[in-house]
């Protein structure tokens, strides 16, 4: 085993440690590819399946595995032909199985933070839900809750706004400057500290994934 794969693992054992004091269980997989067929595990024949707009989920391939076991209803709102349709598919997460996203980064004793434009994501992770799962390259750790706050502001939103057409000082160059631009994609800010009905999952992965 190599010195980064030796580290990853302990940093992970760690996590899934605080995690569990926080009564969200978590996993660890060295490699996206283990990641996927554990988060396949995690869901039920039968079950209501969605996604927020997580890079990480997507890069992973895991709405296409999703939609070939052929088993699950898969809520996809890429598939929506109409924005009425779009909007339909936002609603019906809420009383969706499953729910899979990332986090913009989480810190060393488990805290998880996002952040949001619309609200959609940090809401389903909220409440709605029957279960959400967490798919997080360990590039996203941080030592602190305050690290994990500057990174999804300073790193994650900025590298995200290029993504969408909109105008915002950071999409410009490249630097959170704590705006109130109309486009802003840093409305809703999110801390996950405790999962009280135990709704969360974390599969942690050893690689960089996602933003």
């Amino acid at each position: 085993m190599t010195p980064r794969k030796q580290r990853n693992e302990l940093l992970a054992q760690k996590l899934i440690k605080n995690l569990s004091r926080r009564n969200i269980a978590a996993y660890y997989c060295p490699t996206g590819e283990e990641a996927v067929k554990k988060v396949l595990s995690l869901i039920r024949d039968g079950s209501s399946v969605t996604w927020g707009g997580s890079m990480t989920v997507r890069d992973l391939g895991i709405p296409t595995e999703l939609r070939k076991r052929g088993t699950l209803e898969v809520l996809d709102r890429d598939l929506a032909e109409t924005t009425e349709q779009k909007q339909s598919i936002y609603l019906r997460a809420f009383t969706a199985d499953v729910y899979l996203t990332s986090a913009n980064a989480i810190s060393e004793d488990g805290v998880m933070v996002n952040i949001d434009g619309n609200g959609n994501r940090v809401a389903a992770i909220t409440w709605g839900p029957k279960q959400v799962i967490f798919v997080i390259g360990l590039n996203k750790v941080v030592p602190t809750v305050e690290a994990a706050l500057a990174r999804a502001r300073g790193t994650a939103a900025p590298i995200n706004s290029q993504r969408f057409s909109i105008q915002t000082p950071c999409k410009i160059d490249g630097i959170c400057h704590n705006c109130n631009s109309p486009s802003s994609i840093c409305n809703y800010v999110h801390f996950l500290r405790n999962s009280p009905q135990g709704r969360h999952i974390v599969v942690l992965v050893g690689e960089n994934l996602g933003y």
